[in-house]
């Protein structure tokens, strides 16, 4: 019933792996169901445009056990086949802990793991290794080992011997090959909307699954879980009088979001509008309500500064409308953005801050509302994860925007994060709306008080 593609570390080939599976199902025009452990936008993203299907995020932090059941459950067993890629290395979970790993997951879900190995400068130690990986948690079941990077054919001969001598079943040896390489940016791989024919590479993927792995164990591997869970509780559909259309924001600088956050909000009379800031776009006249997620502003900030239309929009429906917008959607809203090359660039002015560059902030956070925002009352708790390279300068508060709430996490202090006001929501924070009713409860109220 399905498997979890963990690794020893990250960087290690979990995504590539992920991918030819899916270009070589694609390619015997089978249907797949991907997930993808933890908070993360990025390998999703690449895992949703390959199958066609939106890969949906696991996560035992952001949501329940009995969430990640359900979810995995439900929309694992629509398609013909189904898998899991998991986070970093299989036992890394909150700071030196497995809390929230991969393997904790497996173990919830009760599935096996194919471990995927760098190869690169490995012999007789890859036993070692492996054997390490196998006897930490004798509760999991690793059913296998994929090498990636092997060098040769000699090299290759070495490793299967020393799985061999270990009793490790060997699933597949990758090569080093130009048409596996996969981009990356500062923070992790690039955007899915930066690969450049992916059709034409999906073909070539395909056939390297079809060439160097184990395709006969991995068609069993990846058989879906068998449920009879038809609907699915978190996002049963809300009778409401009211329709009140949301804009997001959707384009090559906003596109960090969870699949079911759309479908949340459709499901609860909040039908949704893409609006595309870097198009100098006006927000749609028929919204109510405007959700900016993170992204990567940088890249894009004096397009986004010469957008005139856009940014004068905003600044407008702020004045009437809710607005929640996280991370890199939070930059936008302030008064301007210091590029990659250090250059300034003016952006809505609406939130008393300027964004540059700085070191890396990633970790789950625990929030308390100091006041009251579109999704938050004073005193709400919720869980979310950081995770850019950005701070804020000239920060300041005035009787119009307020401090959002207390946060903390793994080794850092309490300390006050984010903007607010009963209109805006802004933070570095990303939540995962669908895990808390809470925060769709919230932001309805809102909605419906200001149309």
């Amino acid at each position: 019933m399905a498997c979890v593609i963990s690794a020893v570390s990250s960087n290690s080939g979990k995504t590539l792996l992920s991918i030819i599976l899916i270009s070589w199902l694609k390619s015997i025009n089978k249907s797949v169901q991907t997930f993808k452990v933890g908070p993360d936008y990025l390998d999703p993203q690449q895992l949703t445009a390959v199958s066609n299907k939106a890969c949906r995020n696991l996560d035992l932090i952001l949501s329940s056990e009995s969430w990640v059941k359900e979810s995995f459950n439900h929309f694992g067993g629509l398609t013909d086949y189904s898998f899991i890629e998991g986070v970093m290395g299989l036992f890394d979970g909150i700071g030196s802990s497995s809390k929230g790993s991969t393997a904790e997951l497996a173990k919830v879900l009760n599935l096996p793991i194919v471990l995927i190995v760098d190869a690169r400068g490995k012999a007789a130690s890859l036993a070692a290794l492996i054997k390490g990986f196998t006897e930490h948690d004798k509760k999991l079941k690793i059913a296998g080992v994929v090498l990636n990077n092997v060098q040769t054919s000699r090299h290759e001969k070495i490793l299967l011997e020393v799985l061999d001598r270990i009793n490790i079943k060997s699933l597949g040896s990758l090569p080093p090959c130009e048409d596996l390489y996969l981009p990356v940016r500062h923070l992790g791989l690039a955007p899915a909307h930066e690969i450049l024919d992916l059709e034409i590479r999906a073909r070539k993927w395909g056939a390297i699954a079809k060439k160097y792995l184990d395709i006969e164990s991995f068609k069993k591997l990846l058989l879906p879980p068998k449920s009879n869970n038809k609907t699915i509780n978190f996002l049963q559909k809300k009778e409401s009088e009211l329709i009140q259309p949301i804009a997001i924001a959707e384009d090559e600088a906003f596109h960090f979001k969870y699949q079911e956050t759309k479908e949340l909000l459709e499901r609860n009379g909040m039908p949704t509008i893409t609006w595309k800031p870097l198009a100098d776009e006006q927000i749609p006249n028929e919204a109510r309500g405007l959700i900016i997620p993170g992204g990567f502003p940088e890249q894009h900030a004096q397009q986004l500064s010469n957008s005139k239309t856009s940014l004068k929009s905003i600044k407008t429906f702020s004045k009437k409308y809710p607005i929640y917008a996280e991370c890199g959607g939070m930059m936008l809203l302030g008064k301007s953005i210091f590029d990659l090359e250090g250059r300034e660039h003016s952006m809505a002015g609406i939130l008393p801050f300027k964004a540059k560059k700085s070191d890396l902030k990633i970790g789950y956070r625990e929030t308390i509302s100091k006041n009251k925002s579109p999704i938050t009352n004073p005193g709400n708790k919720l869980i979310g994860h950081e995770f850019h390279r950005w701070e804020i300068i000239n920060e300041n508060y005035d009787q119009r925007i307020y401090p959002l709430w207390d946060i903390k996490g793994w080794n850092i202090e309490i300390k006050n994060e984010g903007f607010c006001n009963h209109l805006i929501h802004a933070s570095w924070i990303h939540l995962h709306w669908a895990s808390s009713p809470l925060i769709i409860e919230n932001w309805k109220k809102s909605v419906i008080n200001f149309a």
